[in-house]
């Protein structure tokens, strides 16, 4: 008793426990009991038991371990920490619980098992339960089995993952133990309940009789899908509907709903293990395949045979097989072995499936032409593996092969390619089956309907009947307009006969029905089937091929959008002249037809008035236009002699073609008269109109080609110029979808040979149009022109850079609202679909016989210099092509193997031929991804860098024309990511982190690539472990958070917490998807906007432009049809374009100075970085969502540049409307532009830079200054800029710095600039220089912070810079100090080597030499505008920052100088700064003597009277000028003066700057410079105090006048501030003021004071009742004198607040003082 009384007394935790059993089952007792009660699953309570939860499953003793299994399914049920324990739990029941002999505890650990599942654990759990089956014990294995069993018959085959199970289960039927083979068999039938068929191939290895038994059970099995009957905590959503429909009973719509949930189509192939078939090869294969005896290759080949009907295979490098069994296919003339080898080729293409899409089109054109053999074993075979392998590709990919045979003489081998084709067609869907691949097709299928053939004309027949039953008949009838009805009759008849597999329904049936589901499949799928994509179900799911809405038929969907120039063209047949005649008396007046051919012209002319007028008042479908036409060309016809009445017949041809139905032949009758007036100078309008409306009726594209032919068959040159003419204007007016670019390019080479130069010119300007249209490729077919020629094409191509095509304003009108009324936009829409297109009309040159074996053994040959000039040859032979066809034989596999050559030059030449690859091949790239782009990303792992970046911009050249979507598809990044190489793992992280923000979707495959992905975050090298974090934001916003969390449960323990921590991070800073094309409303103008038009070759990015105008155009639309006022659009778009509306900053009071202040007292970021990281982005983010607009907000911050764009537009455009708003919230504007800086887009920074002009001009005129605050976050990163390598960057740098010296001190932004001068950037270093060159000319040596000494010394370290440029630059930074400071800059200079002075001596001597009176022009007097225009032109190595001022006098200028240099000998201590300006001095000297007299303050009781000298003549006059052009320097160098080294210079300018401030009228233009104003003074103060009072040469009466003129300006402006300081006490921001006080007394503390004697108290006469001061009172009290020093510097600083805008309520209480 004791002893249970010791353990009585434990907390539960420890009771669980204890080394007594019993005290151990009190504590799983008293513990269930607690999990019972507690409420919250995330209680910390639960945390005590997470490391004991294992032993209560495990507990050596069976009654504890009883209850020890309910209490932890409990805390399995309640407790969200519990996955965590998921592995261990799991383990310890199958090992300790399973083998239980009570039936209770193994349902416990089974119902355990099965609580792990439900709280998201399947995937660990269903792991621990196949470790268990490996188990030596038989109950185990039996209980694991049975619980997989459960756990499929409840969660179903989406959370179970079968593949795995089925893979040990034939291994379970072989087991000794009968209980265990039961349950295997239990556990098949289950499995085959969910995935049907897939089941059988797996289990084809087990004994035949558990087999036949499997199939007895199988047949009993119902039909019906079973349903998922146990749901995941994220499920709640699915469970509530289960319940529902349970409650329901026999709802079979909801059930056929549940079955779309739950069931999971399974492929059998991924259930399958793979299996190396090269590493069984014999290894003398390639030898006996090329032996002369047959029975040799035969044994080889049958043992390739045999390996190749393994149905998995493994993929790797199966080139060479390939390439030996093409070579038996096509040269053996044994046909045994044909067969053989055909067998083995379809082997391996099943086998690897889309592995085998590399070697495709390298085998398929070799089966064509194989057809040619008759024997129908062969037939059969080259059958067979063709299918096979068009399973592994697709169709686009194989067109070049197919359409290369279909020419062939050979009737079997047309014969089957077409039927090949028809086979082929059976697999395709509305989307892989689009218009670009139909169309090349269906001409060649023409071409053999008409063959003398019957076999040929059939197999056609049926592919066209087959490609119709797929598409439907409305998207194949453009294709067959040449065909006769008896023809299409054949063909739909066909169509009709055609069954597809699946039973999938065509989409030329069931037209008005939303497609059915595709039923579960109930048979074992062929062994040539094609990958799961292929289904389908999958094919239904793609959004490119949806299912058609609303009964609207399902092909409308696919090919509306492009079809606006092929609908329903109209055919007629030819009639006779006599039917002609009948039908237009129908419709024409009798006297009308009589006089069309009457010898008076006044009599046609009549006529032709008449008929006008009877054609404009016919109906359309009456209108017989073939017969009116004829009519007019009766005699005389075309040969009209009277020009008006030729015009009125051309008027009428015109109205015909626009009014009436108008074909092809009735344009025949009227073309070529039509061309032959084209030149015609009184017709030629008129026939231009008839062309244009004969356009719009039978399309552009024929007509265009029809008038261009017929106008070079003539020799007259002007109708030749006028018909390229008229068809560069209606290019621009239909667009240039459906042209004929081959035809097009060679009757424009055949126009620029012309002699005569209208035609010439005419053809320039008609390359003009379509280079807007195609682009740069254009100029490819016209290299080969004169240089003269060549030149001027070149300047029409660089007139249009930069123009878009305009949007069409014509079209086929039987495209339009006439035809179910949803085509309005389809003009326009394709014209946008057609851009892409470009490349594929391009005409093309097919290579593959100049690739020669002979050529691929050279590039394979072991002499690195036979390799090198088979590489060279096969460039040279691209190059000769310019286009050329995707087939390009063996190469594609030489390259590959190039591009591991030992020879790295080998490696960048194979990668630059690849390039030129790219460019040559286009769109018709994407079939050598495989074969040839993923082995470029291959490269990226080599060990030298340029080699990788020549694969990556490889890369990046074929991934413009192929898009990225394609490469992202199945297996091979993920092999590639796989491969520990730190180099190829950092490029290809980088790379995908780049591209994957582009996409609006991306292939399922992607997913194969996180596993990888997390393996490169825990890299040992740090590049790769940076490349994969960039990464995982980028992988995480298309597959999402919740799956790559999911991802992360096969990873370890240790691991797994890291990557978590990572993807929380990474869902932080996760961007959004681009956004998809905006979907058009269900008003008649936005149907059809969703109608397929295909992406473009890059397939995933820039798709801006055409939503937004879809969604103007839908806009309009509503408005047209009267849309009720009071209909509200939707709420969401509603409140939207509020928002973008309203106002796009908010001013909220303070918030600035807080930023401000956080910042000093680093509570948040300091704005300073190298480079831009994540936290600052997000705190900027934060900080600017209190005052930008949410919309603003996510533009400025998208991924997409063009909305950055868009963004600072509307900036630019609310820039004056919200001034007030936008200098609140300016720190936060400019510290965006900051990031901008980084941005690599000329576009974005160009419009930056727009933005800050504007933004500082504004400043200027607000008379804003900005804080330092705000400086410091912004100006270092401006100057940045001034090292871009483009000239207008630079400039508007420049001139932004030019405009930011008025807002803010040049004395401060001389430091940024001095900054900028270490850049390792020389362009930066020399901008810098010379703008501090420009400072120093402009605002005196005051600028130069901190000290002149200082600046110049490191300036002058310049002229030993390597950079030509920058030593300029520094040598006239030095000049203009010279022209300044004189003979003094070689002491501020310091020491030169004498390399260094020589120059700088020589660039004075020059420039004094090359500007004798360049000293005229002072720097200051130089304005604004002329300043910015100096910089447009940085100087030149002999020039100075001087500027000749406009019409000097030479003569007053020498004279000027003479009395310079008098002056000078006159006043030796005067620096050359001041004799400088005397030159100006004589050139104005009559507004000088206007100058008032310096009126003297009356300050006798603070200091000696001292009289105040009158101005003189001095240098600095001149700028005093009130006519001059700019004030605001005039002041800026009358203030720079005051800090001058000489005295009385100084005196000179306070005395002027006591005029102005004197006189109410002139007192205004000081404002905005009192800051400048202080801080030189300071600095004379400074000056005086450490300089002219130990200099004994200086006479101490004029240091007495400095500080007289100095203390009356400051007492100046403090009594005049007193005088209104009862007006302006209340706006004061007294709290500030006080402060400074505190801060004063703080610094000189009673005690201090009183130890000092002060006559202070004599001074105080001015004040009127000196008993109520109150300064008085406080003076008498410490009686004592302040430290000189320390007063200084407490006066300076209140001082300085005087003139500070922005302290300007601090003011008033210095007179407290």
């Amino acid at each position: 008793m004791g002893d249970d009384s010791e353990w009585m007394k434990l907390p539960v935790d420890q009771k669980c426990e204890h080394k007594v059993w019993k005290a151990r089952l009190n504590g799983y007792e008293e513990a269930l009991k607690l999990f019972q009660k507690i409420q919250d699953e995330k209680s910390p309570e639960w945390g005590k038991y997470l490391g004991l939860i294992k032993k209560f499953v495990t507990d050596s003793n069976a009654v504890a371990q009883l209850k020890g299994l309910e209490t932890a399914l409990v805390f399995v049920d309640n407790a969200h920490i519990a996955g965590k324990t998921t592995g261990e739990v799991v383990s310890g029941v199958v090992t300790k619980v399973f083998n239980q002999p009570k039936v209770r505890a193994k349902e416990l650990g089974s119902d355990i098992c099965l609580m792990y599942m439900e709280i998201e654990k399947a995937e660990v759990v269903q792991d621990e339960l196949l470790k268990g089956l490996d188990n030596k014990n038989p109950k185990v294995v039996v209980s694991c089995l049975e619980t997989l069993r459960k756990a499929l018959s409840e969660f179903g085959s989406k959370i179970v993952t079968l593949k795995p199970v089925v893979k040990v289960l034939p291994k379970q039927f072989e087991s000794r133990e009968k209980a265990v083979r039961d349950e295997a068999k239990l556990l098949a039938i289950e499995i085959y309940k969910w995935i049907r068929d897939a089941l059988r191939p797996p289990l084809q290895s087990i004994n035949s009789v558990q087999l036949k038994e499997l199939e007895e059970e199988w047949v009993k099995l119902p039909t019906s899908a079973p349903k998922q009957s146990r749901f995941l905590r994220s499920q709640q959503d699915l469970k509530a509907k289960f319940e529902q429909n349970q409650s329901q009973r026999g709802d079979e719509v909801d059930g056929e709903e549940e079955e779309e949930d739950t069931v999971v189509a399974v492929d059998p192939y991924e259930l399958l293990e793979a299996v190396d078939i090269l590493a069984k090869l014999p290894k003398d294969f390639f030898e006996k395949i090329e032996a002369k005896k047959w029975q040799e290759r035969k044994e080889v080949l049958e043992t390739v045979e045999m390996l190749a009907k393994n149905p998995k295979l493994e993929g790797g490098d199966y080139g060479d097989l390939v390439r030996a069994l093409k070579k038996v296919v096509g040269k053996d003339a044994n046909v045994m072995l044909v067969t053989l080898a055909a067998k083995c080729l379809a082997g391996l293409a099943t086998g690897l499936r889309k592995k085998f899409g590399t070697y495709a089109t390298l085998v398929v054109s070799t089966i064509l032409e194989k057809f040619k053999e008759k024997k129908p074993q062969v037939v059969q075979a080259l059958q067979e593996a063709i299918d096979a392998i068009f399973l592994t590709t697709t169709l686009q990919n194989l067109s070049e092969e197919i359409l290369g045979v279909m020419d062939n003489k050979n009737p079997s081998i047309k014969q089957q390619a077409s039927l090949f084709l028809a086979r082929s067609f059976r697999h395709c869907t509305q989307a892989t089956l689009s218009k670009n691949v139909l169309k090349p097709l269906c001409a060649a299928l023409i071409k053999q309907v008409n063959d003398s053939a019957l076999e040929v004309r059939d197999a056609a027949f049926e592919a066209l009947g087959t490609a119709m039953k797929v598409i439907g008949e409305k998207a194949v009838n453009p294709f067959l307009s040449d065909l006769d009805k008896l023809k299409l009759d054949k063909i739909k008849e066909c169509a009709d006969k055609v069954d597809l597999p699946g039973g999938k329904r065509g989409a030329s049936g069931g037209d008005k029905k939303t497609p059915a589901k595709a039923p579960p499949p109930t048979e074992a799928p062929p062994r040539s089937s094609g990958p799961p994509k292929k289904t389908p179900a999958a094919a239904a799911s793609k959004p490119s091929a949806g299912p058609a809405k609303k009964g609207k038929p399902a092909a409308a969907s696919g090919g509306k959008a492009k079809k606006g120039v092929e609908t329903k063209e109209l055919i007629e047949t030819e009639l006779g002249i006599e039917v002609c005649e009948q039908r237009a008396a129908a419709v024409l007046p009798a006297s009308c037809l009589s006089q069309l051919d009457s010898a008076n012209w006044k009599e046609r002319l009549a006529s032709m008035e008449e008929f006008q007028r009877a054609v404009e008042t016919m109906d359309k479908v009456e209108m017989p236009c073939q017969a009116l036409v004829r009519m007019l060309a009766k005699k005389p016809g075309w040969k009209e002699t009277n020009f008006q009445v030729m015009q009125m017949k051309l008027r009428v041809v015109a109205i015909i073609a626009q009014r009436g139905q108008f074909s092809k032949t009735s344009a025949f009758v009227v073309l070529d008269c039509l061309v032959d007036k084209v030149g015609d100078v009184k017709c030629g309008g008129n026939a231009k109109e008839g062309l244009t409306a004969i356009g719009e009726s039978c399309c552009l594209p024929w007509t265009a080609e029809q008038v261009v032919s017929l106008a070079f068959a003539q020799k007259n040159p002007k109708n030749q110029a006028e018909s390229l003419n008229w068809l560069a204007n209606a290019m621009k007016e239909f667009g240039f979808a459906g042209i004929n670019v081959k035809a097009f390019i060679n009757n424009v080479k055949t126009a620029l040979g012309a002699t005569n130069p209208a035609v010439r010119t005419s053809a320039i300007t008609l390359l003009g149009v379509m280079y807007l249209y195609m682009g740069a490729p254009l100029r490819m077919f016209f290299e080969d022109e004169k240089p003269a020629l060549l030149s001027q094409i070149d300047a029409e191509f660089e007139k249009m850079q930069g123009q878009s095509p305009p949007a069409a304003i014509r079209g086929t009108r039987k495209s339009g609202a006439e035809e179910e009324g949803d085509d309005g936009e389809e003009p326009e829409d394709e014209a946008a679909a057609a851009v892409p297109d470009i490349m594929d009309l391009l005409p093309r040159t097919d290579i593959s016989d100049k690739i020669s074996s002979e050529l691929v053994s050279k590039i394979g040959d072991k002499n690195w210099k036979i390799r090198k000039e088979g590489l060279d040859e096969a460039a040279a032979i691209i190059s000769e092509a310019k286009f050329i066809t995707a087939n390009i034989g063996e190469l594609s596999l030489a390259l590959k193997a190039r591009l591991n050559d030992s020879n790295k030059i080998l490696v960048q030449q194979t990668l630059t031929m690849l390039q030129q690859l790219a460019t040559a091949i286009g769109p018709g790239l994407k079939q050598h991804i495989k074969p040839l782009g993923i082995p470029i990303i291959t490269v990226l792992g080599d060990s030298k860098a340029n080699v990788r970046a020549a694969a990556l911009a490889t890369l990046q050249a074929w991934v413009e024309q192929t898009g990225i979507k394609d490469w992202l598809e199945g297996d091979d990044m993920s092999e590639e990511l796989k491969r520990e190489n730190p180099f190829l793992r950092q490029e290809l992280l980088g790379w995908l982190a780049e591209k994957l923000p582009t996409m609006r979707a991306v292939p399922g495959d992607l997913m194969l690539c996180v596993p990888n992905l997390y393996a490169c975050l825990e890299d040992r090298n740090g590049d790769v472990r940076k490349k994969a974090q960039d990464a995982l934001p980028m992988f995480m916003m298309h597959l999402g958070f919740d799956k790559m969390t999911k991802a992360t449960g096969k990873l370890k323990p240790s691991s797994k917490d890291q990557v978590a921590a990572m993807l929380d991070k990474a869902r932080a800073v996760m961007p959004a998807k681009p956004e998809a094309p905006a979907k058009a409303g269900k008003g008649p103008a936005g149907k059809g906007a969703a109608a397929g038009s295909r992406p473009p070759p890059a397939g995933d990015d820039a798709q801006e432009a055409k939503p937004e105008a879809k969604k103007i155009r839908g806009g309009g639309g509503a408005a047209k049809r009267g849309a009720p006022a009071g209909k509200k659009p939707p709420a969401k778009g509603a409140k939207e374009e509020e928002d973008r509306f309203g106002p796009i900053f908010t001013l909220i009071p303070n918030a600035k100075e807080q930023r401000s202040k956080d910042e000093k007292q680093l509570k948040i970021l300091k704005w300073n970085f190298l480079t831009p990281r994540d936290e600052y982005v997000e705190q900027l983010k934060a900080q600017m969502s209190t005052c930008f607009a949410k919309w603003l907000q996510e533009e400025i911050f998208h991924i997409d540049f063009q909305r950055h764009v868009k963004a600072i537009g509307v900036m630019i455009e609310r820039l004056e409307s919200e001034s007030e708003a936008t200098m609140g919230c300016l720190d936060l504007i400019l510290k965006w532009f900051t990031l901008r800086f980084f941005d690599t887009n000329t576009t974005v920074l160009m419009k930056v830079l727009e933005y800050l002009k504007l933004l500082f001009a504004m400043l200027c005129r607000e008379d804003y200054h900005i804080s330092d605050y705000e400086a410091n976050s912004f100006v270092p990163y401006l100057i940045l800029k001034m090292g871009e390598s483009k000239d207008g960057v630079r400039k508007d740098v420049r001139a932004i710095v030019t405009l930011l010296c008025k807002v803010y001190p040049a004395a401060k932004v001389f430091p940024f600039l001095m900054d900028g001068t270490k850049s390792k950037n020389s362009k930066q270093r020399a901008e810098c220089l010379e703008e501090l060159g420009l400072q120093i000319e402009g605002n005196g040596m005051n600028v130069c912070q901190p000290t002149p000494a200082k600046c110049l010394k490191e300036i002058a370290v310049h002229i030993s810079d390597r950079d030509t440029s920058v030593r300029n630059a520094a040598l006239n930074t030095v000049l203009a100090v010279y022209n300044v400071c004189g003979e003094q800059v070689y002491k501020l200079i310091g020491n030169l080597s004498e390399k260094e002075m020589s120059m700088l001596e020589e660039r004075i001597k020059r420039s004094a030499k090359k500007t004798p009176a360049a000293a005229a022009a002072p720097p200051t007097k130089q304005s604004g505008p002329d300043r910015t225009q100096g910089r447009e032109h940085p100087p030149n190595s002999t020039a100075t920052f001087l500027r000749k001022p406009a019409q000097e006098d030479p003569n007053k200028l020498n004279q000027a100088r003479q009395n310079a240099q008098h002056n000078e000998s006159s006043h030796p201590s005067i620096p050359r700064e001041f004799q400088l300006d005397l030159d100006m001095i004589e050139t104005d000297r009559g507004h000088v003597s206007d100058l008032p007299d310096l009126v003297q303050h009356k300050l006798d009781e603070l200091l000696e009277p001292i009289m105040i000298p009158e101005p003189k003549m001095r240098s600095i006059s001149p700028h005093f000028d009130e006519l001059h052009n700019s004030t605001a320097s005039t002041i800026n160098f009358v203030i720079s003066q005051v800090a001058s080294c000489d005295i009385n210079t100084s005196i000179q300018a306070l005395a002027q700057i006591d005029e102005v401030l004197r006189q109410e009228d002139k007192a205004e233009v000081m404002s905005g410079h009192i800051d400048q104003f202080l801080i030189a003074t300071f600095m004379q103060l400074r000056l005086t105090y450490n300089t002219h009072m130990a200099d004994d040469r200086l006479d101490k009466k004029d240091i007495f006048k400095l500080y007289s003129c100095i203390i009356g300006n400051m007492l100046s402006c403090l009594w005049r501030m007193i005088r209104y300081l009862p007006e302006t006490i209340n706006n004061l921001n007294l709290d500030r003021i006080l402060l400074d006080v505190h801060s004063f007394m703080k610094v000189f503390p009673k005690e201090k004071l009183k130890q000092l004697k002060s006559d202070i108290l004599d001074h105080l006469s001015m004040i009127e009742n000196r008993s109520e001061s109150e300064l008085e009172a406080h003076l008498r009290r410490v009686e004592d004198r302040m430290s000189k020093a320390k007063v200084s510097d407490i006066l300076s600083e209140i001082f300085k607040k005087i003139g500070s805008k922005e302290n300007t309520k601090e003011v008033g209480w210095i007179s407290c003082l």
